[in-house]
């Protein structure tokens, strides 16, 4: 099968579902079905645009031996830390939902306060810094969890000058 020529994932229902076996389907479709890796995307991402994975970990409020562990393909991330990435990486919305399919994360869902919070920023290509206020200010989960304590202090120190 030709490599460069994308097939639907109706097609691939297809021909799963018509193959006599489903050793037959695998190695007939396994170009079209081997997903490339997390760590793999966000390396060439990193290279296509030209930027060094520390930069992108910095925007990403990701602490850097961790993150080095996971463009090492060593650690797999939390939904939480793609969508840092994500940020980091200056992602839209659409942009976002690819880097949480690759990395097997369910995707942004508009019905999810916190998810719809999250997409707003990402489409409005707002840092994630705002972000985080304005979960903690909606009383949601900051993304990283344990950053909730930096966020309270940070919002604090906004609008009550002097603590």
């Amino acid at each position: 099968m030709d490599k460069s020529k994308s097939i639907s994932t109706m097609e691939l229902w297809a021909k799963l579902f018509q193959a006599p076996t489903v050793n037959m389907y695998l190695s007939e479709n396994d170009s079209s079905i081997n997903q490339i890796t997390f760590s793999e995307y966000i390396t060439n991402l990193c290279n296509s645009r030209g930027e060094k994975a520390e930069k992108i970990l910095k925007r990403s409020n990701i602490e850097t031996s961790f993150g080095h562990r996971l463009f090492s393909g060593k650690r797999n991330p939390s939904r939480d830390t793609v969508l840092q990435l994500a940020f980091g990486f200056g992602m839209s919305v659409d942009e976002a939902q690819q880097l949480l399919k690759i990395s097997r994360q369910t995707p942004l869902h508009p019905k999810v306060k916190r998810d719809a919070v999250i997409a707003f920023f990402l489409h409005n290509q707002q840092p994630l810094e705002e972000l985080q206020i304005a979960l903690y200010d909606n009383r949601l989960p900051v993304l990283g969890g344990k950053k909730h304590e930096q966020v309270r202090i940070s919002r604090c120190s906004q609008c009550c000058p002097g603590r």
